[in-house]
Order: C-alpha cells, then sequence, then structure tokens
C-alpha cells in the first residue's frame, strides 16, 4: 500500500499512452482515417501530459461543458477540480469535414509526427476573450498565453484520445525527463510519504536553494520538477538549467534529500492559475506539496506578487489533496549574512539583494558582474559559458551578415 498522495480524481493514474501491440494496432488504423488535426505546439505537450497520465483523471481533450465549468468554476461537469481548460482547436472548415464520432490522426504541426488519435465527440466555439480573462486575468495579446489562445482555431474539438508518441523528451532528456509512475516508484523505493515539487522553468538561485531547503525541512523530500516544453524567448534551455541544478545540489545539499526531474508541459504563464495547474499534476507525481514563491509562473506586471499564494484559500476546500507551502518574498541580507524572507529579517531594503531569474538572465547576458550572493559560484560558471558561447554564435552570426553586405 503506497503511503504517497493519491492521484488527483482520488483513483488510479490514467496513461493514455499505447504500447505493444496495441499502439501498434491503432498506428495501423490511422492509416485509414479521413482526417488529420494539426497541433501547436501547446496542445502537442498537452497531449504528450494526457498520455503518461500527469493529466488524471482526464481522458482527452475537454467539450464544451468542461471548458465553461473550468474557466468559471474551476471544475469540470463531473465535479473534479480543474483550473485551466485543456482543449484542441482546428478551422472552421476541417471541423465541418469531421463527424461526430469520428476518429482523427493527431499530428505535431512542427515536427510533422504522428502523435495519438482521437474519436471527435464535440465540436464548439468559445469566446476566446472569456478564457484569457478568466485564466490569465487579462486579454492583452502582449501575454505569450493570451497569444496562444487568441491564435487558436474558430472550432474546439473535444473528446478521448489515443497517445502514440512522448516526441524527443524520452531521448533527449534521457535520466531528467520522468512519467509520473516513474517518480512515484522512485519515491516509494527512498520510503518518501511527503515530498514537497519545486517547479522550476530557471536554472536555481539563491532563493530556489533557500526554498528547497525549508521544504527538506519539512518533508522526506523535494522534487526539483523542471519545465522541458516550449519556453519564451531569452529562457534559459532545459539542458543548461539541469547541469546548473546537478552542480547545485551536488555541492549544496545533503545527498538523497532532493530528486531532479523533468516534465513535457508548455508554460502559459498564467501565474495563479497555473499554480494550481501545477499542483494538480504535481500529486499525480506523488508530490504531497508544492512550493509557491513569489510570482509563481507569472509574466511581466499581469499578477501580484502573492497571488498564486491567495488562489489556494479562494478554491473550494478539499478540491486537491496537495497542499501548497507558501514561502514570502526571499533575499540575501547583507546584515543578517544570509538568506531570509520577509518573515524571518528585520532590516531594510538597502542591506538586502532581491533574487530573481529574470533578474540574473539580464545581468548575465548583459555580462555584469553576479556577486555570489545571488547564485553560487558553481552555477555562474555554468551559466557564464553558456552566455559566452551564445555571445560567439551571435558574433558569428554578424560577421557573415557583414560579410554578405559587403
Amino acid at each position: 500500500m503506497s503511503k504517497l498522495v493519491a492521484p488527483h480524481g482520488g483513483g488510479e493514474l490514467k496513461p493514455l499512452l499505447l504500447s505493444g501491440d496495441e499502439l501498434k494496432k491503432a498506428k495501423e488504423k490511422v492509416k485509414s482515417l479521413n482526417e488529420e488535426v494539426r497541433m501547436t505546439s501547446r496542445e502537442t505537450s498537452d497531449l504528450i501530459m494526457l498520455g503518461i497520465g500527469a493529466f488524471t483523471p482526464l481522458d482527452g481533450f475537454m467539450g464544451k461543458a468542461d471548458w465553461q465549468g473550468v474557466c468559471d468554476e474551476f471544475k469540470m461537469s463531473n465535479g473534479v477540480f480543474w483550473p485551466i481548460p485543456i482543449t484542441l482547436s482546428t478551422t472552421k472548415g476541417q471541423a465541418d469535414s469531421i463527424k461526430e464520432g469520428e476518429e482523427v490522426a493527431l499530428v505535431d504541426e512542427e515536427s510533422g509526427e504522428l502523435m495519438g488519435s482521437m474519436t471527435v465527440t464535440e465540436k464548439y466555439t468559445i469566446d476566446k476573450v472569456h478564457e484569457c480573462k478568466q485564466v490569465f486575468r487579462t486579454d492583452d495579446t502582449e501575454h505569450p498565453g493570451v497569444a496562444k489562445v487568441m491564435a487558436q482555431g474558430e472550432i474546439n474539438l473535444g473528446g478521448p484520445v489515443k497517445v502514440f508518441s512522448e516526441s524527443y523528451f524520452p531521448e533527449e532528456f534521457k535520466g531528467l525527463y520522468m512519467r509520473p509512475e516513474e517518480s512515484r516508484k522512485m519515491f516509494e523505493e527512498k520510503g518518501w510519504s511527503t515530498v514537497a515539487a519545486l517547479q522550476l522553468r530557471n536554472p536555481m538561485h539563491r532563493s530556489h536553494e533557500y526554498l528547497a531547503k525549508i521544504a527538506i525541512e519539512i518533508c522526506d523530500g523535494v522534487y526539483i520538477h523542471q519545465l522541458l516544453g516550449k519556453l519564451k524567448s531569452g529562457d534559459i534551455p532545459a539542458e543548461v538549467s539541469m547541469k546548473a541544478i546537478e552542480v547545485l545540489t551536488e555541492n549544496y545539499f545533503v545527498k538523497d534529500t532532493c530528486i531532479q526531474g523533468g516534465y513535457p508541459m508548455e508554460m502559459r504563464y498564467a501565474g495563479p492559475r497555473e499554480a494550481l495547474l501545477h499542483a494538480v499534476f504535481r500529486q499525480n507525481y506523488g508530490c504531497s506539496h508544492l512550493l509557491v514563491g513569489r510570482d509563481h509562473a507569472g509574466v511581466g506586471e499581469y499578477y501580484g506578487p502573492f497571488d498564486a499564494h491567495h488562489i489556494f484559500n479562494e478554491i473550494p476546500k478539499g478540491s486537491i489533496e496537495l497542499q501548497p507551502l507558501k514561502i514570502d518574498w526571499t533575499f540575501y541580507c547583507l546584515k543578517c549574512d544570509g538568506m531570509a524572507s520577509m518573515k524571518t529579517c528585520p532590516h531594510g531594503k538597502n542591506d538586502r539583494i532581491l533574487l530573481s531569474g529574470t533578474m540574473l538572465r539580464k545581468m548575465l547576458s548583459e555580462g555584469q558582474e553576479v556577486t555570489d550572493h545571488f547564485s553560487r559560484p558553481e552555477v555562474l560558471e555554468v551559466l557564464r559559458d553558456y552566455y559566452s558561447k551564445l555571445e560567439e554564435k551571435v558574433e558569428i552570426k554578424l560577421h557573415k551578415y557583414a560579410e554578405g553586405e559587403k
């Protein structure tokens, strides 16, 4: 009997990824299908999350009742809590040619890879602006998540899916990419029953390290869970973050207190709502807690620094089993001579070095000196190496461009 928190929805993990003879037969059947729906990178990553069981208990892309319920009441038509619509769209022309009950092939539009199939049980239109205002709290198309929703096709397709592929993730991120059943097995082998997830899309700086160590004091271990899906321009690639996290945990953490893993979802930058989605699928990965710091999953100035804290108090009690570990604004205090938070440090702003991934990226990309109060020397070495190579590539491109001009 597992001591880990149960998967969301109160039951077993529900992976939709086919294998063996079942996969072979499904792929053969797809050859005879009339329609091929091409998916955006976000839709493809959502399909993979469905495939590996990270989106348990969903069985496919949402129909209109689920879309409406999730947007307005944080729940699907069957009453199960869910914070962000998981949908698939297409053009009106293609939707008109698909009959309800028909099975269609699902293909990634960027790679052309066959990713799965879907039995279309519903075709419907949505109010995109309404979804954006509910999920992102804005309809400003400068917001990267809003831009994706507004660019969707006119018609949404709902229905159960079969998943054929995990794309490049298992090979490209071997040893890091993990399915929920794998992380659960690893936690159980370690004897962990309480696990805190640390959401990352950037390398760990001192604030992340501080959060993780707070969690280690409370839980059996920490799951440093890194996003492997598509990022916005300027974000540091996953393989660089992975290397930076490795050198940090090797040098500054007690052995076997944390595990690094990766997941294939694409960021929506939905702030508070995305914090709830992170909580749902981390519960499926076997985590009992989620570290929620300042501006969790935010972008720009669209959310208050602690909106992601407040939203856990706004949802109905018992919506999810996982609990948030809400941590105040953290920083390095020169007078305290160490990491602290607003709750623990009595000193003023002139003594505090505020830390953020955005600030660190800016300083490194501009070649500014970065103090070890901000990030560990081993981590900075990895990041400086990345930015120096990036600069070399830009110089080579500029040189080639200049030669062409001549």
